[in-house]
C-alpha cells in the first residue's frame, strides 16, 4: 500500500499544481480574482465546495487518527493541505502505514 499512497501523492500534487502554477504565473497572487473564478459557475462552485468539505474531513482525520496512533510530525500532512486534500490524504495514509509498520506488534 505504501507504493500506492506514494504514487497518489505524486498525482495528487501534480494534477492540481499543473493547473494552479500557470494561473499563478499569469495572474500573480490575486486573491479576489481567484475567488471570483472559483465560484464563476455552478460547476466550479460545486467543485470548490466539495474540496472545502473534503479538506475539513481530512484535517480532522489527520488530527484524530494521528493522535490516536501517537504519530509524530502531523504538521507535514496538514501543511500538504496548501496543495489540497488530493495530496494531504494520501500523504497522511503513507505516513500512517510507515508508522504502523515500524511499531512493535500488539499482543492480543
Amino acid at each position: 500500500m505504501q507504493l500506492i499512497y506514494l504514487v497518489l501523492c505524486v498525482i495528487g500534487a501534480a494534477l492540481p499544481l499543473s493547473q494552479f502554477i500557470p494561473w499563478l504565473s499569469a495572474n500573480g497572487i490575486n486573491m479576489p480574482l481567484l475567488l471570483q473564478q472559483a465560484i464563476a459557475t455552478r460547476v466550479s462552485a460545486f467543485a470548490w465546495a466539495d474540496v472545502l468539505v473534503s479538506g475539513i474531513a481530512v484535517l480532522l482525520f489527520i488530527a484524530v487518527e494521528g493522535r490516536r496512533l501517537a504519530m509524530p510530525r502531523l504538521w507535514i500532512p496538514a501543511a500538504c493541505m496548501l496543495v489540497g486534500p488530493s495530496l494531504a490524504l494520501p500523504g497522511f495514509l503513507l505516513m500512517r502505514e510507515r508508522h504502523l509498520a515500524a511499531a512493535p506488534p500488539q499482543s492480543a
